[in-house]
């Protein structure tokens, strides 16, 4: 026949992941045989946890599900959270507006226009305790995105716990807490580097003596990534970030299994569904050899490479919305694939505001539908053994180790980031990538092809309520009228004398909070001690 010979000898056009490496069109035994199953794989649940930090993944346990949500007042996001929960979700996760991860509070006129606006207001622990009213924190765990005041939230958090008559010891969660990629990629930074290292080194020094079950940092590339970054930098830079934090723990004495468990990680699942996959089965790889040779980890718990994602973000198109529940629901199940223990599945109607619930309750019926219809929970590691994965397995841990090394190289990633050199790097690969969509070389459906009139004009859309300002501000009004100044006086004199001896602050933010003192006093007073950070010039 005509057609049989049709092809023969035409070269395919080369293909390369997101992050620039190249693609063969068949792979084969011969790309794997380097490979040792013991050194490089072993079983799911066994070093170098490549293939799974447990033995069952999912079938034993299926990942926590949950949805970021924070609307404007602790009431409203309150009633979402319990609407989640009725619904299914597993975990919560909570958002905070701009002057809370800020340090502001809400009758600061300086931040005026953003109470409230992206997120939940947390000015004072009376805020927190309406955020948690009727959840009970022993059952549920809770998920922070919050970094420069990350310290203060702990403290409300865990002074919540003790009202509720929950032991610390059994209080679940993770605080994001991770500064230097704020400094690199997001800008939601306080204090200057070496103080913001310390405060951090001081939740989990508290949390690995008075707190065991709650991940005191989780260790977030993701921002890097939505900033512009490949998945092979947003993986170095993360690692490299966790050696930062490690290192400024050991250096007060603790050793390594004292609180490399309670240390968690946390990504952005993009549009490129084999690397994504292979990205986090070679984080798990690459985590267990830093810690167990080069700090000494004896305890598999401190090796295991423990991380939550998201699923969307900057990959959700404004244009034909609802393509976007397609793109999360691949997403989502390359991080399964991959072997992730908690998912936050974006609603997609995120590109215009703040989820609505019937978007929000699709995302999370996303993940719901991949756990219980179609099987993937059945086996651990369905795709070990494939030559493809386990060579772009393979191929990623060589590259996100050239990085590494050559972050090492110039003094570390601290030294990196204050000289600006990852800020650069992010800035060249996203310019990279808009010319890449600009010219086509990307597609992305719905906005450089396929294109349609369609758009989010038929959308239901969230919005806030022009009374949340107000009503926030007559409840931090209220708060401070209520409270005994001269005890608040007294914790932040308390505080500051320990910021100036260089203690482990965190005795003296619980003493605080439970006094009410507001996020922006508390901040004040810190900021008094260690100054501001400063951008570097030419950023």
């Amino acid at each position: 026949m005509a057609s049989e010979g049709k092809g023969k000898g035409e070269q395919p056009a080369p293909a390369q992941t997101s992050s620039g490496l190249d693609v063969k069109v068949v792979y084969g035994p011969e790309d794997v045989a380097h490979l040792d199953h013991q050194r490089d794989l072993a079983e799911p649940g066994q070093y170098p946890f490549t293939r799974g930090i447990q033995p069952t993944m999912y079938r034993g346990r299926v990942w926590t599900m949950r949805e970021y949500a924070g609307l404007g007042t602790a009431e409203e996001s309150n009633a979402r959270y319990k609407y989640l929960l009725s619904q299914g979700q597993t975990g919560l996760s909570v958002a905070f507006d701009l002057p809370t991860q800020l340090g502001y509070d809400s009758d600061d006129p300086f931040v005026a226009e953003e109470v409230a606006r992206l997120g939940v207001a947390i000015d004072t622990l009376a805020d927190m305790e309406t955020l948690f009213d009727g959840i009970p924190l022993d059952r549920i765990s809770t998920s922070f995105t919050i970094n420069a005041t990350a310290a203060i939230v702990l403290a409300m958090y865990l002074a919540v716990a003790e009202k509720q008559g929950v032991p610390w010891d059994k209080v679940t969660g993770t605080l994001q807490n991770d500064i230097l990629k704020e400094y690199a990629a997001r800008g939601t930074w306080i204090f200057p580097p070496q103080p913001a290292l310390s405060l951090i080194a001081d939740t989990i020094e508290f949390c690995a003596q008075k707190a065991s079950r709650f991940n005191p940092i989780s260790i977030a590339g993701a921002h890097y990534r939505d900033a512009g970054a490949t998945a092979v930098q947003e993986l170095a830079y993360t690692l490299a970030d966790a050696i930062a934090y490690v290192e400024q723990v050991l250096a007060r004495g603790m050793d390594i299994d004292a609180f490399a468990p309670q240390l968690s990680f946390f990504f952005y699942t993009h549009n490129d569904f084999f690397e994504e996959v292979a990205k986090y089965r070679a984080g798990r790889r690459l985590w267990a050899r830093i810690v167990k040779e080069r700090f000494g980890a004896k305890s598999p718990r401190s090796q295991m490479f423990r991380c939550a994602v998201v699923c969307g973000g900057s990959t959700l198109t404004a244009p034909q919305p609802l393509n976007n529940v397609v793109r999360v629901s691949y997403q989502a199940l390359a991080a399964v694939l991959g072997g992730v223990q908690s998912i936050f599945t974006c609603a997609y109607d995120e590109g215009y505001a703040i989820p609505t619930e019937e978007s929000q309750t699709l995302a999370l019926r996303t993940q719901q539908v991949l756990a219980y219809e179609t099987g993937v929970t059945n086996t651990a590691d369905p795709l070990g053994g494939s030559y493809f994965v386990e060579a772009l397995t393979d191929r990623m841990e060589q590259e996100v180790s050239r990085h590494m090394e050559r972050i090492e190289a110039l003094g570390g990633m601290v030294q990196c980031i204050e000289k600006g050199v990852i800020q650069r790097e992010i800035l060249d690969e996203a310019c990279r990538q808009q010319k890449r969509l600009e010219s086509g070389d990307k597609v992305v459906i719905g906005v450089n092809r396929y294109e349609s009139s369609e758009s989010g004009q038929a959308l239901k859309l969230y919005r806030m309520s022009p009374e949340v300002q107000t009503k926030q501000l007559a409840r931090l009004a209220a708060t401070k009228a209520a409270r005994n100044d001269c005890a608040v006086t007294s914790a932040l004199a308390d505080l500051r004398s320990a910021a100036v001896k260089k203690q482990n602050l965190m005795p003296a933010l619980l003493a605080s909070v439970k006094e009410y003192a507001t996020v922006g006093e508390i901040v004040s007073v810190l900021r008094e001690v260690y100054g501001e950070f400063r951008e570097p010039v030419g950023l």
